[in-house]
């Protein structure tokens, strides 16, 4: 008899299960049942899970959409790029396209209002990590993920590419000012 040719009469879902094995098997179910439970609650009463949309849409719309911001509400232009600073009023929605390499527009929004933030990538998947509010979401082309944020501090808010998207992936950096 060896592990490779057990014995032919016995069968081991037929064979009986040990009290300790019974055990074991029992503790991994109620704690599996308690996990399962605590994700749904902290879903609903934790506050830490992102609710977010998502619809899809074209490249091409997208663009439209944010171009039209931008056009509507520019205050001023920052970087050796030239990109567009955007002063929306409290409350509308605002959007934010993620290309090679980087974040496009930056926005200026008002301390304790409202925006529906609004994310597209125009080439690859990126990663939208927005700091200090600890919202991270994959940012995939051709869908519009849109989420609700209340900026409740003063001062410069970092928004980072943490998904890897090419050579230039270090450099894919931006920024919204909160006044």
């Amino acid at each position: 008899m060896s592990a490779i040719s057990p014995p032919a009469e016995r069968i081991w879902w037929k064979a009986p299960i040990d009290k300790l094995e019974f055990t074991w098997i029992a503790i991994a179910l109620v704690w599996s049942l308690t996990m399962f439970t605590m994700m749904v609650y902290w879903h609903i009463a934790g506050g830490q899970n992102l609710s977010n949309e998502t619809y899809k849409t074209t490249k091409e719309m997208f663009a439209a959409k944010a171009q039209a911001v931008v056009d509507k509400y520019t205050v001023r232009t920052e970087t050796d790029q030239q990109i567009p600073v955007v002063k929306p009023p409290a409350g509308s929605d605002i959007y934010l396209i993620g290309r090679l390499w980087a974040w496009w527009p930056i926005y200026e929004l008002e301390k304790g209002k409202a925006y529906k933030l609004h994310l597209s990538a125009m080439d690859y998947m990126h990663g939208f990590s927005l700091q200090p509010q600890n919202i991270n979401i994959q940012v995939h082309p051709n869908y519009e993920h849109v989420v609700k944020i209340t900026p409740n501090q003063l001062g410069t808010y970092s928004i980072v590419c943490n998904e890897y998207c090419g050579i230039g992936h270090h450099t894919m950096v931006g920024r919204i000012y909160v006044k």
